[in-house]
């Protein structure tokens, strides 16, 4: 219900915040069962009701108040050297006009603020901006609680506010010291680079300190994967029948000389049956998976949905914002014995997963699995409630299904499996084949995991097995696989590079920065050219950023001084930057023509040199030119939207490049024969 704004609050009420507009919404619909009515400040909703004789108003900021930024005057690149910039103290700019004249409009009606944005670092700070804009237009204001929960459901929500705690200062001044630095070291590594690179306005070059070690990631296992000379080798194999066909591997798997592996199966080619001289058989428990915290649900969301990590948390977000499951910013992997895990069972036993909850009933385990890393801000990623399926986009009901199915797995007894190793002799020869059947499925029913082995028949010692096939395969090494996303997110963890919270942030902006392209990120020209840069330096090694995260860990804990920590990044900051300066004219050359390699998008059709992408200096609007300019004057417009990515194919009418704008290719020629068919 939709009303006009009111004159005002004649007595004092007690005023919420909460970190966006929907949380705002369910969070006063839980607390006034329903009867919150939402009106307008200016653009500003915001939710009221009477509780207890007592007017209550919940305000929905959205995200962060205040944005870190450096003054005007220092945010012309040619004004200041980045090097002075290293010293330059930030300030705080209002981000958004209409929350904070909300602000302050209730500061001096407030008698008690509640906040409830979400438990974690930036939800602090979120918060604790919003307390300092009250406080700057009532001085008065002391009575400030903090409600924490980690769902919102009705359970949480009303605990939460029955039993507010303090606001956590301490992690608050964490996520503002990671604002400080990164925005120093961001905008000082970026305006260098830029400048060395003479690349502006959009096309400027960024550096960070998480962005650059993960970037170098990428482009190390990309150089490994260029680089990789396959070395051959040989394979022997039977396909065999005992009650049924098995395929069977000589014992020495990979013969490295082709003179054994021809002598071999020369001795074996004619063979018409083998022997069984002996059958391992195994059987083992193999334990369901830990519970999710967020670096394994992305991993598990990239491999098995095939989504991007920043997608895979936003609709996790969503979900999250509507009460389905639990907080998805977690490094918790151990359920709190708080946790109502039976209720939520009881949930999904009367849904669509009432299937999946009868395995986990029949087979439940005495204490759910436990990771190893148990902390004490957020429970695991869980389901919290049933949605509406029928209301959910595509991508919500694969990401709940996920964390349900994960759930659940984590509940169930152990599955049973037996291996299989039979060793088979064809005309003296050892073959092995090896089989893999589960015995007791268990959570396996629930969460498969595929393990790429297959059954076997029944065989027995000294019994004989015909030969259908043998086969003489030559096969090459392989390369290491570049990384998924999900892969990347993993290893970031290891090393210590970024947060729960901004691991996803990082690998989105290497894309929009088009370092890395491709759903499996691979790097570009420029990426390679960038990373080649700072290789000598620091900062593209994961050790001094793993130093700076566990420092903000300890200002969290409230072990460290905020301020000593800034000093200290500060200062090796410019030891790094002093070394960069020192060897600006080599970088300046090894990035331009890196630049270019990556502009260039094929040759020209009238002369034979390089076509490049240009920018107009007159209209700002890109372009291709010929390198050959001024004596040849070939040029083709572009789409001036779109990322766009070269081919190295050729329009089979008119010979121009053709390229890949987004997911489409077009050959760049508009007067090209082929488009008037």
């Amino acid at each position: 219900m939709l009303l006009p704004s009111t004159s005002w609050y004649d007595d004092a009420m007690k005023l919420v915040i909460c970190e966006k507009s929907i949380a705002a919404g369910r969070i006063a619909n839980i607390l006034s069962n329903g009867k919150a009515v939402l009106r307008r400040l200016g653009k500003m909703p915001y939710y009221t009701f009477t509780k207890a004789g007592e007017e209550w108003v919940v305000l929905g900021l959205k995200g962060h108040i205040v944005n870190l930024d450096y003054p005007p005057e220092f945010n012309r690149w040619h004004g200041i050297s980045p090097l002075d910039l290293i010293w330059i103290e930030p300030y705080k700019r209002i981000t958004n006009k209409a929350v904070t004249d909300a602000l302050k409009a209730f500061a001096n009606k407030a008698s008690e603020v509640v906040v409830a944005t979400d438990f974690d670092r930036e939800g602090e700070l979120i918060g604790l901006e919003a307390i300092e804009i009250l406080r700057k237009h009532n001085k008065n204001l002391k009575n400030i609680k903090r409600a924490r929960f980690s769902a919102l459901t009705k359970s949480e929500i009303l605990s939460a506010f029955s039993n507010p705690v303090e606001i956590d200062y301490n992690l608050a001044k964490a996520a503002e010291t990671r604002q400080i630095i990164d925005l120093v070291w961001g905008a000082t590594l970026t305006r260098f680079v830029s400048m060395a690179a003479k690349q502006y306005g959009k096309e400027f070059l960024s550096i960070g300190r998480v962005q650059s070690p993960t970037l170098a990631m990428i482009v190390d296992r990309e150089r490994q994967i260029k680089e990789f000379v396959p070395k051959p080798y040989w394979q022997i194999t039977a396909t065999l029948d005992r009650n049924g066909k098995f395929s069977a591997l000589h014992k020495k798997d990979r013969i490295s000389s082709e003179e054994e592996a021809k002598r071999i199966y020369e001795k074996i080619k004619n063979a018409r049956e083998g022997i069984v001289k002996s059958v391992d058989k195994t059987i083992q428990k193999e334990r369901p998976p830990c519970p999710f915290d967020t670096t394994s649900f992305l991993s598990a969301a990239s491999s098995l949905l095939r989504m991007s990590a920043s997608k895979a948390m936003e609709v996790a977000e969503e979900l999250y914002m509507q009460g389905w499951i639990s907080y998805p910013r977690t490094d918790n992997t151990v359920y709190p014995r708080s946790l109502p895990i039976d209720k939520t069972l009881s949930l999904l036993a009367n849904s669509q997963f009432s299937d999946l909850t009868k395995v986990v009933l029949e087979n439940r385990r005495k204490t759910p699995m436990r990771g190893k890393k148990e902390t004490t801000d957020h429970p695991p990623i869980h389901p919290v409630d049933i949605p509406p399926f029928e209301k959910l986009t595509p991508e919500q009901k694969n990401v709940y299904t996920l964390i349900v199915k994960r759930f659940l797995a984590t509940l169930t007894k152990d599955a049973t499996s037996e291996t299989t190793k039979a060793l088979i002799e064809i005309n003296e020869e050892p073959f092995v084949a090896e089989g893999y059947r589960l015995i007791e499925p268990t959570w396996k029913l629930i969460y498969p995991v595929k393990t790429g082995q297959k059954e076997i028949p029944e065989l027995h010692e000294n019994e004989r097995v015909d030969v259908i096939s043998l086969k003489l395969l030559r096969k090459e090494t392989k390369p290491p696989k570049r990384f998924t996303q999900g892969a990347l997110i993993s290893q970031m963890e290891k090393l210590g590079l970024g947060t729960k919270s901004t691991r996803h942030e990082i690998i989105k902006k290497l894309y929009s920065r088009r370092y890395i392209i491709g759903s499996t990120p691979i790097p570009t020209a420029t990426a390679f050219a960038v990373v080649d840069t700072i290789k000598p330096y620091d900062i593209s090694k994961p050790d001094m950023t793993a130093q700076l995260e566990k420092d903000m860990d300890e200002i969290a804990e409230g072990k460290k001084n905020e301020n000593s920590v800034i000093k200290k990044s500060r200062e090796m900051l410019q030891k790094v930057l002093k070394s960069l300066e020192n060897n600006k004219h080599e970088i300046r050359h090894s990035l331009r023509k890196a630049l270019t390699l990556q502009n260039t998008i094929g040759t020209c059709p009238s002369c034979g040199k390089p076509l490049v992408i240009r920018v107009s200096s007159k209209n700002k609007k890109r372009f291709v030119g010929c390198t050959g300019y001024p004596d040849c004057r070939v040029t083709y417009p572009l789409p001036q939207k779109g990322v766009i990515t070269k081919t190295d194919k050729k329009c089979e009418y008119c010979g121009a490049p053709i390229i890949k704008v987004g997911k489409r290719e077009i050959c760049i020629n508009p007067n090209c024969p082929g488009k008037k068919g």
